[in-house]
């Protein structure tokens, strides 16, 4: 009788222990998923950041369990400061504040890269001679804001077209576009898919055409908007890194799919009322070229080359001062 009965509280106890490491489970995952998150953007609402707040205005990230609130960045907001400080779990660099961050011994890692061609270009009149070489720049006035990260890239593009500063005329560059609209710069650095296209549309109007000078079309691959987050919320909550940016991409995937235009359109007025739907049209068809310029590469894949010439450029001009092998951070398959 006394051995049946400890059978028995052996089985009782068994099955208890099962229902509570089930029951502490299902706890745990309802906890985690009902975490709500900060993902700070790098700059405003506009079509750089299409599949981000597509993602959030379709459901992609209810549907995953997860509460994100999307914050507009600016000259004044940086993300990796505020998941340094707890403010945001998730936010959007470019590749030179994450190098910056590390060489200062920030702990953060980058988990997707969204653009795999730099936004960053210079818009120049189609009338003018085409820029086919880099020797071709020689004898422009070519803006640049001292200081920004065009400043970096156009210096990267002289040295390696061994160009000297006399043989070019460099112009500080500020909000207003009048100097390139009166000539008296030859190439103005624009976002191809955002003011890119305003002045193009101004300048169409007048009868005149446009071309652009591509970095990457010269061999300076300069990362530009990634997703980040911090070794302790990777260490953490790895499943809702997961999570997030599964959904995230998702996002990105759907809002640039032409299938999907109407909504990701529909999902940019919200945000951005005062650009008209002609221009919004345009942007989101430039953004996907760049988000995914060939049909063979994953949205948010990272480029590690570009990631390491980008470091490499940044030793070069003595804006670290050593290597911080950003390689070591980028966790892209996650």
């Amino acid at each position: 009788m006394d051995r049946l009965f400890k059978k028995i509280s052996i089985i009782i106890a068994a099955v208890f222990m099962i229902l509570l490491v089930y029951t502490w489970s299902n706890w745990a995952v309802a906890a985690e998923s009902k975490d709500h998150l900060t993902y700070r953007l790098k700059w405003l609402f506009n079509a750089s950041v299409v599949g981000d707040i597509y993602a959030d205005a379709q459901k992609i990230f209810a549907n995953e369990g997860l509460e994100v609130t999307i914050k507009e960045g600016g000259p004044e907001r940086d993300a990796i400061k505020e998941l340094e400080l707890g403010y945001a779990q998730f936010g959007i660099a470019s590749a030179d504040q994450v190098i910056r961050a590390l060489s200062k011994g920030s702990p953060i890692v980058v988990i997707a890269q969204l653009f795999q061609i730099n936004p960053l270009q210079w818009i120049y009149r189609g009338i003018d001679p085409p820029i086919e070489r880099l020797e071709d720049l020689k004898g422009r006035t070519i803006g640049i804001t001292y200081g920004g990260n065009d400043e970096t890239i156009m210096r990267t593009l002289l040295a390696k077209g061994k160009i000297s500063d006399d043989e070019i005329k460099l112009f500080s560059v500020r909000y207003d576009y009048t100097p390139f609209y009166k000539r008296k710069v030859d190439i103005w650095p624009v976002y191809r898919n955002t003011q890119g296209i305003f002045i193009s549309e101004k300048l169409h109007k007048e009868g005149e055409e446009v071309a652009f000078f591509i970095p990457a079309e010269f061999g300076v691959k300069f990362v530009a908007n990634s997703v980040v987050t911090s070794e302790r919320m990777m260490r953490e909550h790895p499943k809702i890194v997961q999570r997030f940016t599964r959904a995230l991409l998702r996002g990105w995937r759907e809002s640039l799919d032409p299938a999907n235009e109407k909504k990701a359109l529909e999902t940019l007025q919200q945000f951005n009322k005062d650009t008209s739907l002609q221009i919004l049209r345009k942007q989101l068809a430039v953004t996907r070229k760049l988000i995914k310029p060939k049909a063979d590469i994953d949205i948010g894949s990272i480029d590690m080359d570009a990631w390491k010439q980008t470091e490499q450029i940044m030793l070069n001009q003595k804006q670290i001062p050593k290597p911080v092998f950003v390689e070591k951070v980028l966790k892209g398959k996650f």
